[in-house]
């Protein structure tokens, strides 16, 4: 779609290790992408969002910082950014990729879409279908389950104040089409950014991702609910990503 593509699909080639890797991905990717890119909006956002959050914890580092569990927030993150840098390296590279994800993909180079727009729906995408299943995986690691009321339920919510207080700065900085031409002054996507709540997002990720723990000696069950999620959360991707007239 993009000239630069391979340079892209190289930029995610590797898997980070550390949050550190992590914020080096998203700067590679942020430096790749041109402004007629709709992926450079969410990939900023979520870059910024890393960073704020590794500047709050410390991350790595136990004890410190402002989580009870740094290490456990830290892998989250790691594992959780996978999930987004495994659908750009399957688009570019042809694989079967989410829907939720593709549903970005294919209209990356369309200029009557705002840049908020791009940055909700890559929000949408990760939130409410990779959050899930990098809660699992990381607790799975360290053979806890997920759980309200643990410390490691309180350090991801813990995480909320400072993802929506982003979120909504950039409702306000990306209110701009694509190309950074303004939008009308009245339309549609007012009501759109207004109904978006990540909170409300972020808690229902914690609870699908104890029912997905739930499922772990049902795979058939566990699969189709994923696919299920997949496809409810590419039709709210594409619902974010309707033109503005």
């Amino acid at each position: 779609m993009f000239p630069y593509d391979s340079t892209l699909l190289a930029a995610v080639a590797s898997s980070p290790q550390t949050v550190a890797d992590v914020v080096q991905i998203l700067e590679n990717i942020q430096a790749v992408c041109v402004d007629g890119d709709g992926l450079k909006w969410f990939n900023g956002l979520y870059l910024q969002v890393t960073q704020a959050v590794e500047a709050r914890g410390e991350l790595g580092e136990a004890g410190s910082g402002e989580f009870s569990d740094p290490a456990w927030i830290a892998a989250l993150d790691v594992t959780f950014a996978g999930f987004y840098l495994n659908a750009v390296r399957d688009s570019l590279s042809g694989a079967k990729t989410p829907g939720c994800w593709q549903a970005l993909f294919a209209v990356r180079n369309q200029t009557a879409i705002a840049r908020i727009q791009f940055a909700l729906a890559g929000v949408n995408a990760h939130i409410n279908h990779d959050l899930p299943q990098a809660v699992v995986a990381t607790c799975r690691a360290i053979g806890v389950p997920p759980q309200h009321g643990t410390a490691q339920y309180n350090d991801f919510t813990a995480v909320n104040s400072t993802l929506d207080n982003l979120i909504e700065a950039a409702k306000k900085t990306l209110h701009v089409r694509l190309l950074g031409d303004a939008l009308p002054p009245v339309s549609r996507l007012e009501d759109t950014l207004a109904a978006w709540n990540v909170l409300a997002a972020r808690e229902a990720a914690w609870n699908n991702a104890e029912l997905l723990w739930s499922l772990a000696d049902a795979p058939l069950v566990s699969a189709t609910f994923l696919d299920t999620l997949d496809g409810l959360t590419a039709v709210a991707g594409k619902a974010l990503l309707v033109p503005v007239p």
